[in-house]
């Protein structure tokens, strides 16, 4: 048997989350469901994807529903408004005015990074995003976002792109207390919302070709 904590490129936040289900072992995750375990707090992108590739190296059957990580990138087209950015996401973060929206948005920070695997970026002054999505409407409108983001905002938290993931309708009933407008969600209390289903709702929109 092959413990978790002998696989290179994983953590202790991703250990603990599987521990917590009873999964201390890699034979045990042999053609687990991948989506279901990405939801879990502490369980990030690229370390389960890790642990799919070491199920593969020990000859073990793969998980179902895998999703490969998302490469970030910073190329977008010049008429865009909103751009990637050079600024640090969390020195921003940092220079928020509103000690409760600091302390929210680097909780937010680990959430997205740990579900995604990626890196934050910058769009635009207030916007941190996670990924690149290329979008076209049928009216021929074209453009770049990030496939995900946050911006913790004086009156409120806003969500960007979580409405884009398969079922999020039923999940969004599930959240918690929440305003929803056609591309983003509202959230003013963090710690009132159902931090399972946000990163299930993260999780969902982060594979998602749609744009909201």
């Amino acid at each position: 048997m092959t413990a978790l904590t002998e696989i290179k490129g994983t953590g202790a936040p991703l250990h603990r989350a599987l521990a917590e289900q009873g999964i201390t072992e890699l034979e045990q995750l042999a053609g687990a469901d991948f989506q279901k375990l990405l939801a879990l707090h502490g369980v990030g992108l690229k370390g389960l994807n890790r642990i799919n590739d070491a199920l593969g190296e020990k000859g073990l059957e793969p998980m179902s529903g895998v999703v490969a990580p998302k490469a970030t990138t910073r190329t977008v087209e010049a008429d865009v408004k909103t751009k990637p950015t050079g600024q640090s996401a969390e020195e921003w973060i940092e220079s928020l005015p509103w000690p409760r929206r600091v302390e929210q948005g680097k909780e937010l920070l680990e959430i997205f990074r740990e579900v995604t695997g990626a890196e934050p970026v910058m769009w635009g002054e207030s916007i941190v995003g996670y990924g690149h999505f290329h979008y076209r409407y049928e009216t021929g409108r074209e453009g770049d976002t990030a496939q995900v983001a946050f911006s913790p905002r004086k009156a409120a938290i806003s969500l960007y792109g979580l409405q884009s993931g398969d079922g999020a309708e039923g999940l969004l009933d599930r959240l918690g207390p929440h305003k929803r407008s056609v591309s983003c969600v509202y959230v003013t209390k963090l710690d009132q919302v159902d931090h399972d289903v946000l990163r299930e709702l993260i999780a969902r929109a982060w594979v998602s070709d749609s744009v909201c």
